[in-house]
């Protein structure tokens, strides 16, 4: 769909409202998400957008028979090239409508995918990318091909030249797979030393999660200094990014900046991506980034919970809630939410925009990572000069004193913080 030179593809949105879906969104917001999504990409431009109501998708067409016809000539009037449907579309039903409007058409599914792949920027997030296309390609092929199938006679013994085709196309998309897979394998190899790298470095980290477009790359930029790209469009970042950030207290943390959550997020990429939020898993406290302003936003919290329970995150990391955006919030209402944060435990009502509130989640964040925190003896003998080295270097040292058995220290430290040590 993106080519080199500057041709501006002219897309059409529709969100099917199915009236029988038994997970029906509210239409509006739908249609509005489906629309900053294709905004996401860079040479689209939106000619236009319609919720269109539905009883029940018809199995050929999505459509009726009237309603194709009446789109159709608004399509033509309009001269749209490209139709993005915020919903799943059946190959079947995809090669129907883009012979009847003469269009290219792309599903909810294909337009992530399209998205995904343009923002990738890590080698990983490429081979995720290429894997979930590939995925989501091969079964487009299987059914768009089974028309051809019934060409064949006799018994089924001997191909016909569609089914030749298909296994041909089937076999090289699964070679592809084989190729990306092993190469994806040494990538997360090279990864997990990276990790256990930074496992040496005791820093705990602190993982920013949250909806598409919550505001969590304007945070990391705000409180890191880096330069993260930080737009007003969903899927911003994609690949988890990763600095060192001093706290309040002198504390330092590892801030780790992760891949927006979605709703109805297409499952080859629910599998993708879950290498991106690995970092999550290793997290020692979890920050939930939420858009306040949003009209969805308790909607957009239970996707995001969702996602979370989904990979296992530990029940014990401690979570802390940012109600953000309250900058764009009317004075009354900023001056309700702010009040209702402070009522509630371990949530904080901030602006990563201009940086309200975030004076209190940073010391909160301390707090968190400070909690149980115990002070003990150690007898390091003289040749451990490294491990000793290691606790100074930490700030982890309360009291020292030389004995005839080596070095007696009492220590402070988090029960992370002696695993490392332990691990040395």
């Amino acid at each position: 769909m993106r080519s080199h030179d500057t041709h501006v593809t002219r897309a059409w949105v529709l969100h099917p409202d199915i009236k029988s879906a038994p997970d029906r969104r509210d239409a509006a917001m739908a249609l509005e998400e489906a629309v900053s999504l294709a905004r996401a990409l860079p040479d689209l431009s939106v000619a236009g957008a319609e919720v269109v109501p539905l009883p029940r998708p018809h199995a050929g067409a999505l459509f009726g028979s009237g309603k194709i016809e009446e789109l159709g000539a608004r399509l033509k009037a309009e001269e749209v090239e490209l139709v993005l449907v915020d919903g799943p579309v059946t190959p079947v039903q995809q090669r129907n409508l883009e012979k009847k409007w003469k269009v290219k058409l792309l599903d909810r599914t294909g337009l992530i995918l399209e998205i995904f792949s343009d923002r990738a920027a890590t080698r990983e997030g490429v081979l995720q990318v290429e894997m979930a296309a590939l995925s989501y390609q091969r079964t487009r092929l299987v059914r768009a091909w089974t028309h051809l199938e019934r060409q064949r006679g006799g018994l089924g013994f001997v191909g016909g030249p569609g089914e030749t085709q298909i296994e041909a196309d089937r076999r090289a998309i699964d070679e592809q797979l084989v190729r990306l897979r092993r190469q994806l394998d040494k990538v997360v190899k090279t990864r997990e030393l990276h990790r256990k790298a930074r496992a040496k470095v005791p820093f705990p980290i602190v993982a920013l999660v949250g909806y598409t477009n919550a505001g969590k790359s304007t945070l990391f930029n705000r409180l890191t200094g880096a330069e993260v790209m930080a737009k007003d469009m969903l899927f911003a970042t994609l690949d988890p990014t990763m600095r060192q950030v001093k706290l309040p207290t002198g504390a330092e943390v590892i801030l780790s900046d992760t891949v927006g959550f979605i709703s109805d997020l297409p499952t080859e990429l629910v599998a993708a991506f879950r290498a991106t939020l690995e970092e999550v898993l290793a997290a020692d406290v979890i920050v939930h980034v939420r858009d306040i302003s949003h009209p969805e936003t308790a909607e957009q919290a239970q996707d995001v919970e969702a996602i979370l329970s989904s990979l296992g995150v530990d029940e014990a990391t401690p979570q802390i809630t940012l109600w953000n955006k309250i900058d764009q919030l009317d004075e009354e209402e900023r001056a309700a939410t702010v009040l209702r944060a402070t009522r509630e435990d371990q949530i904080f009502a901030t602006s990563a925009l201009t940086g309200a509130g975030l004076e209190e989640f940073l010391d909160h964040v301390t707090q968190a990572l400070g909690a149980e925190r115990r002070e003990e003896a150690l007898i390091l003998p003289y040749d451990k000069g490294r491990q000793r080295a290691w606790l100074f270097e930490k700030g982890l040292v309360q009291s020292e004193a030389q004995t005839e058995d080596g070095f007696e220290l009492t220590v402070c430290w988090s029960a992370a913080e002696r695993a490392k040590f332990e691990s040395l």
